[in-house]
């Protein structure tokens, strides 16, 4: 098979609908627009969001909290969880998301102190609490942040 061969499956695309091509187009005249009014003139109809003149429900509705553009929110792992990897192992966040640890790394993984740590393991993560990273040296191994 040659790239020139390659066709859609049958019945996948069908051809462009004309607007306004004549009355023999079954969509012709007024191009379903109607007669006359906002919706009819080109470049008509309103914004996003507007009613008409009524208070928007954006701002009838009340606004609470801060949202921080410059915050960020880390995947966690606790560190009895990294019991799972083998005695040595280097533990990075490609391996944490192998292993079912984290589903979705979001700005970073982040561990936590969380239950004991039997293992010496070299843990490569972008944060690490406290207690964390004292049970990870306790237990002989490394908390570097990547």
């Amino acid at each position: 098979m040659k790239l020139q061969d390659l066709k859609p499956a049958e019945g996948s695309t069908q051809p462009a609908y004309r607007k306004g091509r004549g009355a023999g187009s079954g969509n012709g005249k007024t191009a379903g627009r109607g007669h006359k009014g906002q919706w009819a003139r080109s470049g008509g109809g309103v914004r996003p969001g507007f009613e008409g003149g009524q208070m928007p429900l954006a701002r009838r509705l009340p606004k609470r909290g801060f949202h921080n553009i410059f915050g960020t929110e880390n995947a966690v792992v606790n560190v009895s969880d990294l019991n799972k990897f083998e005695d040595g192992a280097v533990v990075t966040v490609a391996d944490m998301v192998e292993a079912g640890l984290v589903k979705k790394t979001l700005d970073g993984v982040k561990v936590l102190g969380n239950g004991e740590i039997t293992k010496k393991l070299t843990v490569q993560a972008a944060a690490f609490s406290a207690s964390a990273k004292e049970k990870i040296e306790a237990a002989g191994g490394k908390a570097e942040v990547v």
